[in-house]
């Protein structure tokens, strides 16, 4: 009998790519917090998930055999953050206490997925060699 591992691992697969990406944009916006006019970006979770369980991924698409085959930089649920305060005259929307906030939840989340996949892989291996 084979292993369906798309639903022996649920969710939790795409979870912790979404994840981490936001890590890597939230950890992009700290190190910009002084760089003007940069703009705060983040991952509408909900979003990215969707498009993940989907396999909805941007590329272009070849209309003739002399094109260029390319992939958009366009990635789902990436969003700008509303600014919570006023502009500070440099154009900067990023506020180093929300990041810092939203990078720590999102590791604590992070950590909880990595935690349920090492279970289901667990359950597997003991599915498996038959415990």
């Amino acid at each position: 009998m084979a292993i369906n591992f798309e639903k022996a691992l649920g969710i939790h697969q795409y979870t912790l790519g979404i994840r981490s990406k936001r890590s890597e944009m939230l950890a992009s916006n700290i190190a910009n917090a002084d760089t003007p006019n940069y703009k705060a970006r983040d991952i509408s979770f909900s979003d990215a998930l969707a498009a993940a369980k989907s396999g909805n991924q941007f590329s272009l698409e070849k209309t003739n055999t002399r094109h260029f085959t390319m992939q958009s930089d366009l990635q789902p649920g990436i969003k700008f953050r509303q600014p919570n305060q006023p502009d500070t005259g440099d154009g900067n929307t990023v506020d180093v206490q929300v990041e810092r906030n939203q990078f720590m939840q999102n590791s604590m989340e992070y950590q909880a997925s990595l935690s349920f996949l090492n279970s289901k892989i667990a359950s597997l291996r003991k599915a498996i060699k038959g415990q």
